[in-house]
Parts: structure tokens; C-alpha cells; sequence
């Protein structure tokens, strides 16, 4: 039980620190935010300086803000100085994070980045430290105790670093109207990209794989044609093409119990005659909402004359895992 009740002491320890920042936020957490909104709405980056833990908890941040639509790098201290400095441009805006505010390394580049017209904002637990007077603005990251029993080993400090630093990234994200479909372009191959940014085009069977019938073919052959392309449903279509109806393995089961010798009746007295259908250059997203809507599991995709182009089988939705 020591190890689980010294665990709970440090995130108790933590959290508190955390309601500490809390309590303590005050406007120049709003003059940091319209600080970096003006730098990224006038093309301009955002550069991260930081060394040991606390830059390590920058390059997070970093990485937070580029993923979403701010774009941010990393510039390391120790070798700014030997042409990294190249990557800053006038206009950007700088976010600084020693605990102390006197990390050497990152003191030792301030003078370089002065030569540019460039903001910064500090993140550090000592507001009268040098790298605090010379900075724009400065978000105070101070705790009362860290949560490592030799109050030593950097815990408390740097959790309330990352969660300013995450909370400046949020709601800079919404100042900037940062919307689900520009995360969607950011990530492509997470599974709200794959969601957002699909078309149905993307996600259906194509029409060599579609089993399609006339109104007159009889159920056995529907069957037949259904399991050779191992498929929920077959789509009936009129002569000129245009969508008839459907006739699902559903469909089957309820006629047949109703009227067992079926199978050389033609598909016409069974099929569904108003199926759902939707457009293939509709978003892959609506296609989830449909089946669930309509409660089915599988669907027509038809062109702009309603003739059908594919099929929406809810199987091929789980391999592509948009389900």
C-alpha cells in the first residue's frame, strides 16, 4: 500500500499546483494568446526555446501547436548560435521555458533574437528573473513544492508548464475559428481525417463488384448473383439504367417465410422499391449517419441520375476503419 498511497501523494501534489495556476491566470494569459493569433495570422511561425525538462516539455507544446493550424518550431539553444538562428524570421513570436529564467544556453541567445523583430513570451516560475525582464509577456509557472519527495527532481513544475502551454495552444486554437475539418487535413491518416476528408467515391464498392439485376430476373439467380460478389444486397435496375429497387438478404428471409417457393418468382414482387440511397461525392462521415439513421447496412450510391455507381457494404467501413 506504500507505493499506491506515495502515488496518490504526487498526483494529489500535482493537481493542486494545477488549482494554483488556475486561480492565478489573469489577463496576460489573453495578451499571450492575441500575441501568437497576430504572428500566425500574418504568416508568421512560432519559435520554441527551451533546455532539459523544460524544453523538453516545449517541443510538446511544439508539436501541439502545429498539429493544430499554428505552425511552431524548435529552435535548440545550442546551436542557435552556430546558424539555427536562421530559421527566425521578424514577426514571429518566441515562447521561452526555463523554470528558473536563468538557464544559461537560452540567456546566452537573447541578444541575437533582439537583432529581430520578434516577440516573446516566457514561461517560468521566477517573474523577476532576467529571462522575465526581458521578455513581452510572462506566464507564471511557479509551484510551492514539486511532487518528487526530495522536492528536487522537476514534477509539479513542469506539469503546470504543460498545461499552460496546452491551454494557450486550445484556446488559440479556437480565437483562430481552428475548426474539425482543418484538424482533418493536418492528420489524414487518423481516423478523423479518414472520416472528414473521404468521399463516399472512396468507400464504396465499385459497379464490377455491385450484383445488379432487371426487375424480371428471378430470385434464385438474384441469390446467385448476390453471392458471387458476396454482397448484403442486389440493386434492380430498369432498362435505361436508372435504380428500380433493392432485394437484401433481409429481404429474402421475410419473403421466404411468407412464401417459400420464391425462387422463380421474378425479384419485382419482393424488392424494396424505395431504398436509401447516396451521392458519390458526398462525404464518407454522412454515410455513417445514414446507416445509423435508417438503421441498415447497406446502401445504393447513385449519380445525379439516380443511376447506381456502387454499394455501401457497413463490412468494408469496419476494414477501412471508419467504423
Amino acid at each position: 500500500m506504500k507505493h499506491l498511497e506515495r502515488g496518490k501523494r504526487v498526483l494529489n501534489i500535482e493537481i493542486e499546483e494545477i488549482r494554483r495556476l488556475i486561480d492565478r491566470l489573469d489577463e496576460t494569459f489573453s495578451q499571450a494568446v492575441e500575441l501568437l493569433r497576430e504572428a500566425v495570422e500574418a504568416g508568421n511561425k512560432i519559435i520554441v526555446l527551451g533546455v532539459g525538462k523544460s524544453g523538453q516539455v516545449g517541443e510538446k507544446i511544439a508539436a501541439t501547436l502545429t498539429s493544430t493550424g499554428s505552425p511552431a518550431v524548435v529552435l535548440n539553444p545550442l546551436n542557435a548560435l552556430h546558424g539555427d538562428l536562421g530559421i527566425v524570421s521578424s514577426g514571429d513570436a518566441i515562447l521561452a521555458f526555463s523554470y528558473s529564467g536563468e538557464t544559461a544556453e537560452l540567456l546566452n541567445i537573447l541578444p541575437a533574437l533582439k537583432r529581430f523583430s520578434i516577440r516573446l513570451v516566457a514561461f517560468t516560475g521566477a517573474l523577476s528573473s532576467t529571462l522575465a525582464k526581458h521578455s513581452n509577456i510572462v506566464l507564471d509557472c511557479s509551484v510551492q513544492q514539486e511532487a518528487c519527495p526530495l522536492n528536487l527532481a522537476p514534477t509539479s513544475s513542469t506539469t503546470v508548464m504543460l498545461a499552460l502551454g496546452d491551454a494557450l495552444a486550445m484556446v488559440l486554437l479556437e480565437a483562430r475559428g481552428f475548426q474539425r475539418e482543418d484538424f482533418a487535413k493536418i492528420h489524414p491518416g487518423g481516423r478523423l481525417g479518414r472520416v472528414l476528408l473521404q468521399r463516399v467515391a472512396d468507400v464504396m464498392r465499385p459497379k464490377d463488384r455491385m450484383p445488379v439485376v432487371s426487375p424480371a430476373t428471378d430470385v434464385l439467380n438474384v441469390l446467385h448473383a448476390m453471392n458471387e460478389c458476396r454482397a448484403g444486397l442486389a440493386v434492380v435496375v430498369q432498362p435505361d439504367g436508372v435504380l428500380a429497387g433493392i432485394f437484401t438478404h433481409g429481404d429474402f428471409v421475410r419473403s421466404f417465410e411468407r412464401n417459400p417457393s420464391l425462387s422463380s418468382d421474378p425479384v419485382s414482387r419482393y424488392m424494396s422499391k424505395h431504398p436509401v440511397t447516396i451521392g458519390m461525392d458526398r462525404l464518407a462521415v454522412e454515410v455513417l449517419n445514414v446507416l445509423d439513421q435508417h438503421r441498415i447496412d447497406d446502401l445504393v450510391v447513385v449519380d445525379d441520375t439516380n443511376r447506381p455507381v456502387g454499394i455501401i457494404d457497413s463490412q468494408d467501413l469496419t476494414k477501412l476503419k471508419l467504423l
